[in-house]
């Protein structure tokens, strides 16, 4: 059945509705519990602080909606990712990584499960589609990746990947629910940073993992439990009220992003554009077929380091900031953290600010140089 976008964000506004009695407030509780109450046998739904909170479960129960899968919330995003890497990998076991994707991933990887017998391997995201993905325990895709934006066929590489035996990761920080489902083309888990688009105020640190596997839920969830890597109350309910005016948030920031691209890519300013929206991005055609959305995030390439860092600098509603997603638009000249692009590439984050007067700043500050 085709995903609607619509249906499941309005259930997913009221999806509180039917467990409200008269006098309870509509914006959901914080619980900053540790204890419960808990006589006889423990088989309450809530036993200790360090298993469950009733306030993570109204994320976990939103989060579900879009995912349409089985949703357990984390601290951040890279306690997300850890999730599964380290409840599903085993000595001697391979994992694929991007080459060209979120680096922390790689670090995580190299610092922590190659020096117990896990085989780290990098692939560019252009050649997943071609990779050999026999032998593989794990497969973690990022696609657009981050920070290049290149592309590759989510569905085709989850098909070959099930042939293989692999265990598909989709790395969906980038696109959130609305913008790619990475489930429904075949992904085994959905991993993703909340702390970017999905929160959208950059007041939070956050992350989810999302499967239709049950044991494999069962598993991350364990975990989580286990290792004491939980969300806190507060923040959770940051992530639920940030999550429900994702709609309206992402669909300013997509189209401002179609927008400005394309009139980036036309500034003599400017060396070259890379936005999966533009008919000449060379993914242009499989993200038409696996995105919603073309998404909020450009890449910038000015003529070199200072070129970046003035138009950084300069644009006044551009905010110099190292993360994305959030409501003001936020540039990141990526080479800085060791990222391999040119020097004056430029990660830019569209906000909500309204369309012409961001690209009047944007355009006023390039023509200056």
């Amino acid at each position: 059945m085709t995903f609607d976008a619509d249906e499941a964000f309005a259930r997913l506004l009221h999806h509180r509705d039917g467990s409200l009695r008269p006098g309870d407030p509509v914006a959901p509780p914080i619980v900053p519990a540790s204890l419960y109450f808990l006589p006889g046998e423990p088989t309450a739904s809530h036993q200790y602080g360090r298993f469950t909170n009733p306030t993570w479960a109204v994320i976990e129960g939103a989060l579900a909606f879009l995912e349409d899968a089985e949703t357990v919330a984390f601290p951040s995003g890279m306690a997300a990712i850890a999730s599964v890497f380290l409840s599903q990998l085993r000595p001697g076991d391979r994992l694929l990584l991007p080459s060209d994707g979120y680096y922390t991933t790689r670090i995580l990887a190299e610092t922590y499960l190659a020096p117990i017998g896990v085989v780290v391997e990098l692939c560019a995201t252009v050649d997943y589609d071609t990779r050999d993905l026999t032998g593989y325990r794990i497969v973690l895709v990022e696609t657009p990746s981050n920070p290049g934006l290149d592309i590759c066929d989510l569905r085709r590489v989850a098909g070959r990947a099930r042939t293989a035996g692999a265990l598909v990761v989709a790395d969906n920080t980038t696109m959130t629910p609305l913008g790619q489902r990475p489930l429904d083309l075949g992904a085994d888990v959905v991993v993703a940073s909340d702390t970017k688009a999905l929160n959208g105020h950059s007041d939070v640190l956050f992350g989810h993992v999302a499967t239709r596997d049950p044991a494999l839920a069962a598993s991350v969830r364990d975990w989580r439990k286990l290792v004491g890597a939980i969300p806190g109350q507060f923040e959770a309910w940051l992530v639920h009220r940030g999550l429900e005016s994702l709609e309206v948030r992402f669909d300013r920031m997509c189209t401002s992003a179609g927008v400005i691209a394309e009139r980036l890519a036309g500034h003599r300013g400017v060396r070259a554009i890379q936005y999966p929206g533009l008919p000449d991005h060379p993914g242009h055609a499989v993200a038409r077929a696996q995105m919603t959305r073309f998404g909020s995030l450009i890449g910038v390439t000015l003529a070199d380091a200072a070129a970046a860092d003035r138009f950084i600098d300069e644009a006044r509603f551009v905010l110099p900031a190292t993360s994305f997603g959030g409501l003001l638009t936020s540039a990141d000249r990526r080479a800085r953290w060791g990222d391999r692009v040119a020097e004056g590439y430029v990660r830019l984050s569209i906000g909500c600010e309204p369309t012409e007067p961001l690209w009047n700043d944007m355009a006023r500050t390039l023509e200056a140089f």
